[in-house]
């Protein structure tokens, strides 16, 4: 943590030191100085969007985790299904991102709606495919024993297949939270009236390229916060399932 700090806090003076030399117009790249000046200028108005921002996140990445979820269940315990499922699972992210965004702000309006969809269109992907995969390789040698023990095709999915698939399910819940303000943002460059993306979009529209990078900023700390707090309660939720990299013994 400590040195992440630190390389961040280094990139920052290069940053400002590259300001200074080159001259660049603020326009073109504000120094940090003048981007922490945003900052603290008009950090009220930057909170009211920050907040509409993490609510569209959050609720995307709750339905899309949900809609993951369901569709490799669905996957794994309906056999047929999987021959038209799978097609149209992959055929949800052949499509890019901002082709839906349009569509999906004109059926469901410039509010909070569009946001979260194109959210959790974004989100349920990465979650579908990690648990689905974490599902159908569960060891064939607890298979046989849940069918040694009398165990029907449900108990079997519910008792040994979806536990030994939550680690796999935890890596795409990870990978979700980390994509998850792309869609939030997208959809609010699109249409929106509020939020960090119509923020920058707004400013940018000024040459206020500090309040630009003000945003930019905030959004960057929200999506960190975001990640490491799914980290840490995934760690909790799944104990049995050790991080080598934590308890790895330095050789030197």
């Amino acid at each position: 943590m400590i040195r992440g700090f630190l390389a961040a806090l280094g990139l920052v003076l290069l940053w400002q030191g590259f300001v200074w030399l080159t001259e660049v117009p603020p326009f073109l790249l504000p120094a940090p100085s003048r981007v922490a000046f945003a900052l603290a200028d008009r950090w009220e108005s930057i909170l009211d969007h920050a907040l509409i921002t993490a609510a569209e996140i959050l609720l995307g990445l709750a339905l899309g985790a949900l809609l993951g979820i369901a569709t490799a269940l669905v996957l794994v315990a309906w056999r047929e299904g999987r021959r038209w499922l799978l097609p149209l699972l992959l055929i949800s992210q052949a499509i890019p991102v901002f082709a839906i965004a349009p569509l999906l702000t004109l059926w469901l309006g410039f509010g909070m709606a569009s946001k979260v969809a194109m959210a959790t269109l974004i989100i349920f992907f990465p979650v579908a495919t990690a648990f689905y995969d974490g599902l159908r390789r569960t060891e064939p040698g607890l298979l046989d024993l849940a069918t040694t023990m009398g165990a029907g095709g449900l108990s079997t999915l519910w008792r040994v297949r979806v536990p030994a698939a939550l680690p796999s399910l935890a890596s795409g819940l990870r990978v979700a939270a980390a994509v998850a303000p792309i869609g939030a943002v997208v959809g609010e460059w699109v249409g929106a009236s509020a939020g960090l993306g119509y923020l920058m979009l707004h400013a940018n529209g000024r040459s206020q390229t500090d309040v630009m990078f003000a945003a930019l900023f905030v959004l960057m700390l929200m999506a960190l916060a975001l990640w490491f707090a799914t980290d840490w309660l995934l760690r909790r939720a799944i104990p049995w399932q050790p991080d080598s990299l934590l308890t790895e013994k330095v050789t030197t």
